[in-house]
């Protein structure tokens, strides 16, 4: 994620107009991006499970 976060399996959250969810393997790893600054913030990386995609506060 480090040289592209936007490499593999990346899509944009509905809820969120910055934020995305990328998966690997049974892992979805959540963040945002702040295009303006360059940045990339991971807020979360959690196990797929059913409760996986409730909406985050």
């Amino acid at each position: 994620m480090q040289r592209d976060p936007f490499g593999g399996d990346v899509e944009r959250l509905v809820y969120q107009p910055t934020a995305f969810r990328r998966r690997v393997g049974d892992w979805r790893i959540f963040f945002d991006v702040d295009f303006s600054r360059r940045l990339v913030e991971v807020r979360l990386i959690e196990r797929r499970a059913t409760s996986t995609y409730r909406r985050r506060k």
